[in-house]
């Protein structure tokens, strides 16, 4: 400060000039207004009454208040297709949506974590044979959009509730490497005495391949020898679940 005072009573050529104001962060014009509409709409006539687009804006904008998140919105529908698309698709694509950013990745990843703990909830504590069809909700919920592949079991008690569901493995888009020896030592660790065998088939055809079939047979064998039953082995699709007893490969 000495030294610009010295400057200025030099000359003058250096002259005191004012602060810069801090600029606030301006919302958009009309944001606010088309916001609390939006809010109000979702509370009177319910979340059916949103367009997919809607809905969206609406999610991100908690993650992005000071943005027009309608464009944002149009684009993710535009590359995706769908709400449920967009929601769930991979974070590598996710972050080439100009305007989404980090916040808005992870407000969709909250609606798609959300989603998937409600439909766990409805299994929860159910005798999943007489509950098949939520069961079925829940695993297309769960992996039906998953870009890899991804077996999972549920293991169940003596009166077939659901004691856990635990991906064993992940693999590449059209293999996953199951170890029946794994399968049967964690039921033990349970006390489970039944499984349900579940993977995803990224490619949408739930159709079996010769090494779902091995496999199953082995991990059915291993667990039979210690009176564990398998109900089932349920490949999920896109839209579709395939169950290895109906079709009488159990």
């Amino acid at each position: 400060m000495a030294r610009r005072r010295g400057m200025e009573e030099a000359g003058g050529m250096f002259p005191s000039l004012p602060p810069a104001p801090v600029q606030a962060s301006v919302a958009v014009p009309g944001a606010e207004g088309h916001r609390a509409r939006m809010r109000q709409k979702l509370i009177e006539a319910g979340p059916t009454a949103l367009l997919d687009h809607e809905l969206i804006e609406m999610i991100l904008f908690l993650a992005l208040p000071r943005r027009d998140t309608k464009p944002i919105a149009r684009a993710l529908l535009a590359r995706f297709g769908s709400f449920a698309n967009a929601v769930t698709a991979p974070v590598v694509e996710l972050r080439q949506v100009e305007g989404l950013g980090e916040a808005g990745i992870a407000a969709l990843r909250v609606v798609q974590a959300g989603a998937t703990r409600l439909a766990a909830a409805e299994v929860r504590d159910l005798p999943l044979l007489n509950n098949w069809s939520r069961l079925e909700e829940y695993l297309t919920i769960v992996l039906a959009r998953e870009p890899i592949e991804q077996f999972r079991i549920l293991f169940l008690d003596s009166k077939n509730r659901l004691i856990a569901d635990e991906a064993q493995a992940r693999g590449t888009v059209n293999h996953t490497p199951v170890y029946p020896r794994e399968v049967v030592k964690r039921a033990l660790e349970l006390h489970a005495t039944a499984l349900i065998l579940v993977h995803n088939h990224p490619s949408g055809d739930p159709t079996p391949s010769r090494a779902d079939i091995e496999m199953t047979a082995e991990v059915k064998g291993a667990a039979a020898a210690l009176g564990i039953t398998v109900h089932d082995h349920l490949i999920v699709g896109r839209g579709v679940i395939l169950s290895f007893r109906r079709e009488g490969l159990l």
